[in-house]
């Protein structure tokens, strides 16, 4: 019976982490596009009263790890060449 429930046990970590790495590359997707936005944004053209939304962003993506924002960039770069 302990076997039984510590195969189960690892069966739901196994899920667990499949999750996880799942919304990982979700998130890393959506950083990677914001990142790409904010560097392609023409602050110029950018109405008043986005700009604090978009500052907020850019503190954001700044703040990250550079080893994150590296996976990110590659993620959205994968997914607009179509190598992913």
């Amino acid at each position: 019976m302990p076997h039984l429930l510590q195969e189960q046990e690892v069966s739901m970590l196994r899920a667990e982490i499949e999750m996880l790495m799942k919304e990982r590359q979700s998130l890393l997707k959506a950083t990677g596009a914001a990142a790409v936005f904010i560097a392609n944004l023409d602050s110029g053209t950018l109405p008043e009263d986005a700009y604090e939304a978009a500052e907020m962003l850019s503190n954001c993506l700044n703040d990250l790890p550079e080893d994150t924002l590296r996976d990110a960039l590659d993620k959205v770069r994968a997914e607009l060449t179509g190598s992913e």
